[in-house]
């Protein structure tokens, strides 16, 4: 059973630091260069400089500078536990604005195994390594987790915050890229304990924070608490948005455009890339010099992934991978960069990209299908947008933080 509680967060003070505009920021593994010199730039006390720390070691010195905010009280506690309603609302390319909400709430771990916490991407040891470092430097959850629901406590939930938000929000934030945040506390002692009851039934699969999840368990078996900092949304939200992740080929081909074009022919029917049509499901678009081409599997394409379980034979990225990247092109994943913008991807190819492949996002339904499979996608398979603001809510657990 998914075990939700909830906790004495920490909350910047605005009377110290201003604006909480100025203070949130991305997830560390979405944030460029240039990005983090923005966010350092615009406040003393932005997120960036705990997350992605630019002086090294980058853990130690997003423990030091958590120490001072403490002293300092730019960082205070909440007098009592809670669990928080968290409201994003956002604009599409195509002008449509969403809402997604959620919960923010202590989640037990729970080893994959058990099939209580499902993941459904590959991580990689760098990543791990570097987020444990901060964890056991910091002592504290500084950025949540984002975890779905998939059964029936949607619908029972949306009640529940539907009361909540007859109060004002604590928080009420447009960040820079027009983003709105909306937060509520949840302190009522019953209407947790109905929160906790609806949820314990769920099987909660990772959308974003792989890395971090496995980091938490490691840093559990270490003598570090029994809980993870999560975000948990209802699988079905209207406001979910998954993007397409866009491979750029870097480095030199093995063959030029149009011998390329050619090998492509052999598993693929290719035609020019039309314009304004979007892709149907099982097609991908190939930008290369002077020509852009849009491909279809045929029978040779689909041999290729014809040993793949059923649920990731589905995907695009892996029609990708299994029938171009590796016998075509014969990259792996770190021979790429990704990018969700289409017309990022165009303007890549020539320059930043030798070529770029443009393929379609799974559906939330075919994440679900890969989870319960037991199964995992390639990386860099879902884009889950917007990302969770972090800075919103801090969980310091180390008793250090308490004194």
């Amino acid at each position: 059973m998914a075990v939700i509680s909830p906790f004495q967060a920490t909350r910047y003070d605005a009377a110290r630091v201003g604006s909480l505009r100025d203070v949130i920021g991305p997830p560390y593994d979405v944030i460029s260069p240039a990005e983090q010199a923005a966010l350092y730039d615009r406040s003393p006390y932005n997120v960036v400089r705990l997350i992605l720390a630019r002086e090294t070691p980058r853990a130690a010195a997003a423990a030091r500078t958590l120490g001072e905010w403490v002293v300092a009280k730019a960082l205070v506690r909440e007098p009592v536990p809670a669990l928080y309603l968290y409201r994003q609302t956002f604009r599409l390319p195509d002008g449509r604005e969403l809402t997604r909400e959620g919960l923010l709430c202590r989640l037990r771990l729970e080893t994959f195994a058990s099939g209580v916490v499902r993941p459904h991407e590959r991580t990689f040891p760098g990543p791990k390594a570097d987020r444990l470092a901060l964890l056991r430097a910091t002592g504290a959850y500084l950025s949540p987790i984002f975890g779905l629901y998939a059964g029936t406590a949607g619908a029972s939930l949306r009640d529940v915050y539907g009361d909540v938000d007859d109060a004002a929000p604590m928080e009420d934030v447009t960040d820079p890229g027009g983003e709105v945040h909306r937060v509520w506390r949840v302190a009522d002692v019953e209407t947790i304990a109905r929160i906790q009851a609806l949820l314990a039934p769920e099987a909660i699969l990772i959308a974003d924070g792989h890395h971090r999840y496995e980091t938490a368990l490691t840093h559990r078996d270490e003598g570090g608490p029994p809980y993870v900092l999560a975000y948990l949304a209802d699988m079905h939200d209207p406001g979910l948005v998954i993007l397409p992740t866009h491979r750029l080929v870097r480095g030199a081909l093995p063959l030029d455009a149009r011998a390329l074009e050619a090998r492509l022919a052999e598993s693929f029917a290719v035609g020019p890339r039309p314009a304004g049509t979007p892709r149907a499901p099982g097609e991908i678009d190939c930008i290369l010099p002077g020509r852009q081409l849009r491909l279809r599997a045929l029978p040779a394409a689909q041999a290729r992934v014809a040993g793949v379980p059923a649920p990731l034979r589905a995907l695009d990225v892996t029609l990708f991978e299994r029938a171009i990247l590796e016998p075509i092109l014969g990259h792996d994943t770190h021979g790429l960069e990704f990018t969700h913008d289409d017309a990022e991807a165009e303007a890549a190819v020539p320059g930043r990209a030798s070529a770029a492949f443009l393929v379609n996002p799974p559906s939330i339904d075919a994440v679900r299908a890969v989870c319960l499979a037991g199964e995992v996608m390639p990386q860099k398979s879902t884009y889950f947008y917007p990302k969770l603001a972090d800075g919103i809510v801090f969980d310091l657990f180390d008793p250090r933080w308490s004194r």
